[in-house]
């Protein structure tokens, strides 16, 4: 009756007091979960997360490349002995590079495949930290059946089996696991981790290896990362540095692959994983958790040093070699077969 008329034929609904109870009964409490329905969801949610974990793993083991024979039994072949000990092997192979990435990763048109680094890896039974030993490409060393020659002619002549015989014989360490990597496979997984973080010792400046570098710390891209390990640029002895920078790098890359950062995140570890599985091959009784256990014990930060060497050797096949310093040789690797630290003065000599 005041103003305008009301819409609508519903009757008013006369005000109430503010003071006056409402009509609707009071409210409960908020049901909260309870402690059995808590422990329902994290159980559910451990157990969805161990599936996809164990079910990560054998895919990864199904990916993997496994070459036959390389580890077979031989007459005088070495006894078995404590600790692990793996052979890693870096390939100058360019399967899988383009001419163009070729040329930009600067690799040269080589055929074939030979050998760019190898390393021995120790990992003992006890408590002890694992030894990464350089195993110098040009070292002199008698090949089985082929006499003397450099050790990456053994790869050259008869692949990984021969390659494993003739580091069994020269150090008496029967090899439990083998694996190697190419170029490709290489910068692959430099770049699937997000660049490793290396102290670069003194800057590089060498066209051959397609690498530029600072003094100091820095993050290195695949390409960089491959540059830095392949070039024979700095120090007296040019192929002595090379070997040291192979075992940081590689001790570096591991490290971070084997970070949370790395591991819990799938956007990197599933193409991590991916580009390990496609980059590298290992002996057919090599799997997933054997991996494991060497990305675990090259995370823990292991003793680094190559065999000892003192001038050089002609060899039959042309050149000169790296002659090894037997005794002090013997010393470094009678320490791993017996699962013992290697003494300081010859990891001083190494």
């Amino acid at each position: 009756m005041y103003g305008k008329a009301r819409s609508g034929r519903s009757p008013v609904k006369p005000l109430r007091s503010p003071d006056e109870p409402s009509q609707r009964g009071p409210r409960g409490p908020r049901k909260r979960p309870s402690g059995k329905t808590i422990l329902k969801i994290v159980a559910g949610l451990l157990v969805a997360l161990l599936v996809a974990a164990v079910g990560m793993l054998f895919w990864i083991n199904s990916r993997l490349t496994g070459i036959d024979g390389v580890l077979e039994d031989y007459t005088g072949r070495p006894a078995d002995t404590p600790g692990t000990n793996w052979l890693l092997v870096g390939s100058d192979s360019r399967k899988g590079l383009s001419a163009a990435e070729r040329k930009k990763l600067a690799t040269g048109r080589a055929v074939g495949q030979r050998t760019d680094s190898m390393m021995l890896l120790h990992i003992p039974e006890g408590s002890d930290k694992p030894t990464l030993v350089s195993l110098p490409r040009d070292s002199a060393i008698t090949i089985p059946g082929k006499g003397r020659d450099k050790l990456n002619s053994a790869y050259a002549i008869g692949g990984p089996k021969l390659l494993v015989r003739t580091v069994e014989s020269a150090t008496g360490i029967r090899i439990d696991n083998y694996m190697e990597i190419g170029f490709a496979g290489f910068v692959d997984i430099v770049d699937a981790v997000g660049g490793v973080e290396i102290n670069v010792r003194a800057a590089v400046d060498d066209p051959k290896a397609g690498l530029k570098l600072k003094k100091g710390p820095q993050v290195l891209n695949g390409a960089q990362a491959l540059g830095y390990v392949r070039t024979r640029k700095g120090g007296a002895l040019p192929d002595f540095e090379r070997t040291k920078r192979q075992r940081q790098f590689l001790g570096a890359v591991v490290k971070k692959a084997a970070s949370p950062g790395v591991l819990l995140n799938p956007f990197t570890s599933i193409p991590l994983a991916m580009s390990a599985t496609d980059a590298v091959e290992v002996d057919s009784g090599t799997g997933v958790f054997d991996m494991l256990s060497l990305g675990l014990s090259m995370g823990d930060s292991p003793v680094t040093t190559v065999v000892p060497f003192g001038g050089n050797e002609a060899v039959p096949s042309g050149g000169t070699a790296v002659k090894w310093d037997r005794n002090k040789a013997l010393a470094l690797f009678d320490a791993l077969k017996n699962d013992k630290p290697v003494p300081k003065s010859i990891l001083d000599a190494g």
